[in-house]
């Protein structure tokens, strides 16, 4: 069993039913827990802000998505990385060799020096910006989800 690194996009779907979240989960078959870089936490209450904002979701159902997240954070189903001084490094040197037409925002960036930092070799995304960035930071990027 191996330790998958999500970025938010796909740590959300483990939880949620939005579009493609039946593979993203079938992911954690073969998984025995999944990585995040430390702010992804913070993401992840933004995304369920978002979700109430928008009124799609019943609150209810935001609050037990939320609840999921907080226990599997505490009982290490999700892995929280720290955000080291040579995370943010790694970050740097990277963006600033990165090609003038890069578009990565910058904690997607902390997501990826994060990920290569802790020795991943792949992420697992459906953000376009991030997977093809994901390159520059020695990383094999992969989505499971269909167009």
């Amino acid at each position: 069993m191996q330790t998958l690194y999500f970025d938010t996009t796909y740590l959300y779907r483990i939880y949620s039913t939005e579009r493609g979240h039946e593979r993203v989960k079938k992911l954690l078959g073969g998984a025995e827990n999944i990585a995040t870089a430390w702010h992804g936490r913070a993401e992840f209450t933004s995304i369920l802000l978002r979700k109430r904002r928008e009124g799609n979701d019943p609150a209810e159902l935001l609050e037990s998505l939320d609840s999921q997240f907080q226990d599997d954070c505490v009982n290490g189903l999700i892995q929280l990385l720290p955000l080291s001084e040579a995370t943010m490094l790694r970050l740097e040197t990277v963006l600033r060799g990165a090609p003038a037409t890069t578009i990565i925002r910058a904690a997607d960036a902390l997501h990826l020096a994060c990920a290569a930092e802790h020795g991943f070799t792949e992420i697992y995304s459906n953000d376009r910006h991030f997977l093809t960035t994901a390159a520059l930071f020695g990383l094999a990027a992969i989505n499971v989800i269909p167009e």
